[in-house]
């Protein structure tokens, strides 16, 4: 049975990456993180205090990057017919993300989506399943990395395809194909 249990748990590991090659930011793909602990390593404050985020993305104008976090599991009770976005992987290294639904492929923050690599910007994606879990309480957002936009189409929402710097892992793109449906 101690065997066993060393297989499986080598099995849950994953293989985490830090995705900043300098290190200032201290945030691995393949990890999982609590919001506060992204906004605190992207150094998101407002008056000396993390910045509340209840969008779903940030934009780490120090880091020059676009922090999306996103929940595959959409419930009636905690997302309203227009915050209910399609956002599920498309193969282990796609991802298919709606933007906020005013996002249009003219404006500053679509512009900056489409061209963020000839900007010079990043795109790193934050998945969970579920906002809450048995318990009631938040569940962490494993870190997918850096992401580089492939198309996108239609406006208000925005429809993206992202391509992963690295594969999901296998289990996490199983599971998460089965949560987005």
């Amino acid at each position: 049975m101690i065997a066993l249990l060393d297989v499986l748990r080598e099995r849950t590991r994953l293989d985490a990456h830090p995705i900043d090659p300098v290190g200032v930011v201290p945030v691995h793909s393949h990890a999982t993180y609590g919001l506060y602990e992204i906004m605190a390593a992207y150094g998101l404050v407002s008056s000396g205090i993390l910045r509340e985020n209840r969008e779903g993305l940030a934009w780490a104008e120090v880091h020059q990057s676009d922090l999306f976090f996103i929940t595959l599991n959409k419930s009636d009770e905690d997302y309203s017919p227009t915050t209910r976005y399609q956002d599920y992987p498309v193969s282990p290294t796609l991802f298919h993300w709606e933007s906020q639904s005013r996002t249009t492929t003219a404006s500053p923050t679509g512009q900056r989506y489409i061209n963020h690599v000839r900007r010079g910007s990043r795109v790193i994606l934050f998945v969970r399943e579920n906002r809450r879990d048995e318990r009631d309480v938040s569940t962490p957002y494993l870190c997918l990395g850096p992401a580089r936009h492939v198309n996108h189409k239609s406006d208000r929402p925005m429809q993206i395809i992202w391509e992963l710097e690295r594969p999901m892992p296998a289990e996490i793109y199983q599971h998460a194909k089965v949560a987005a449906g």
